[in-house]
């Protein structure tokens, strides 16, 4: 007769394991920030900060009308018009439903480049799927009607992130007109972190899509079996950011790391940025998360922040009020309640400055007006639209 044996382990062996294991994750993590160089940090830039409009309810993006008016997303589900002295519209009709569940919910918005003649307006939401699911999707409606009449009309879905899950995590959700005229999405990998190397999902990828929302010929997988058609580059964890730099015109994104690790990517085309295999982040139980922080293959980070920044909403500064800004890249920081500039020599970041270090809300988004202005959106219950000028 055979006799099994069980080996437990004393309290004091499982106390003395865990200590072990944190003090190898905190090593880990301290070698991480070794191999960084900090930016050093930016001159003071002195600025001015109005508040446009208060009282929406987390919102999430804002996108500049012709008429000087602003379209804003808020989480819950609707998108308003907001006037340049703060007025905001009722909820405009024909927002579909949205899975507001967790970050969830309707989340970015952006132009068509041809607004002034078609009215076009694309948005990315969590959408409700069959049997309690939910996923990325974008839409394209139209902008009709006029003064109290305004409505969103003729609205067509026209991409939706597959396969679809249960949660409320990692949306992803920026969008980004590239000059030839495709849109960049950019979409999370669900809190399922493996899948962000799986070619089959679309989870943890940015995608390339026509304006009907098609696979254009040229994406680098197109045809190869197994691989989404729509996938551009892959290995992203969960991208909040993303914006075209205008002396390249290149694709730069900006996702969230675990505990710390957040990244600013170069997008090139097909190629991987490898979470979770690499990373500067550590996980939120202090366990070490990667196999290392390069791999051959990879893409290093153009920079990174250590300890978490929670970087959300990006833009390249091209205007003339901050004479000083131009060709920076201005970024919203979540956890940090900040906006952060990097100074930018080529593609490195040469210098940081960090704004708004007593402002207390977190920064969702982030863009460029057509007043050459700096416009933010807090993600609050009672979120607020605000203007930074240079302080006279």
């Amino acid at each position: 007769m055979s006799a099994s044996v069980s080996i437990r382990r004393s309290p004091l062996i499982r106390a003395l394991s865990l200590v072990a294991m944190i003090a190898l994750a905190t090593i880990w993590a301290d070698d991480a920030r070794a191999e960084q160089t900090k930016a050093p940090a930016a001159p003071a830039s002195p600025i001015a900060i109005e508040v446009v409009a208060k009282t929406l309810e987390h919102p999430w993006a804002v996108a500049f009308l012709p008429d000087g008016r602003m379209l804003v997303t808020e989480r819950p589900g609707r998108m308003r018009i907001v006037t340049r002295d703060g007025k905001l519209s009722r909820p405009l009709p024909g927002v579909p439903k949205v899975a507001a569940t967790g970050q969830g919910g309707l989340l970015d918005v952006v132009l068509a480049p041809n607004f002034e003649r078609s009215r076009l307006v694309y948005f990315s939401f969590s959408e409700p799927r069959d049997g309690g699911m939910n996923g990325t999707s974008v839409a394209r409606t139209r902008l009709a009607g006029l003064g109290s009449e305004e409505r969103l009309e003729d609205l067509e879905v026209i991409f939706r992130q597959q396969p679809s899950h249960r949660g409320g995590l990692h949306f992803g959700s920026r969008l980004a007109f590239a000059p030839d005229g495709n849109l960049v999405v950019t979409l999370g990998e669900r809190f399922q972190m493996r899948f962000a190397q799986d070619l089959g999902r679309h989870w943890g990828k940015v995608v390339r899509i026509t304006p009907d929302g098609n696979a254009p010929a040229d994406n680098p997988f197109v045809g190869r079996k197994g691989a989404r058609p729509e996938i551009w580059s892959y290995g992203h964890r969960n991208p909040q950011a993303a914006a075209i730099n205008p002396a390249t015109n290149v694709l730069w994104v900006i996702e969230h790391g675990p505990q710390g690790g957040d990244e600013v990517n170069i997008v090139e085309r097909g190629a991987n940025y490898g979470w979770p295999v690499i990373g500067y982040g550590i996980d939120y139980s202090g366990a070490k998360l990667h196999e290392s922080t390069h791999k051959e293959g990879m893409q290093q980070p153009a920079y990174y922040w250590v300890p978490s920044i929670a970087p959300s909403g990006m833009a390249f500064y091209t205007g003339d009020l901050f004479p000083d800004w131009k060709g920076n890249l201005l970024v919203g920081a979540l956890a940090e309640r900040t906006l952060h500039r990097l100074v930018l020599d080529g593609p490195q970041v040469v210098a940081e400055e960090v704004l708004l270090r007593d402002h207390g809300e977190r920064i969702r988004d982030v863009r460029q007006g057509p007043d050459g202005a700096v416009w933010l959106l807090t993600d609050e219950a009672n979120g607020k639209l605000l203007r930074l000028t240079p302080k006279q």
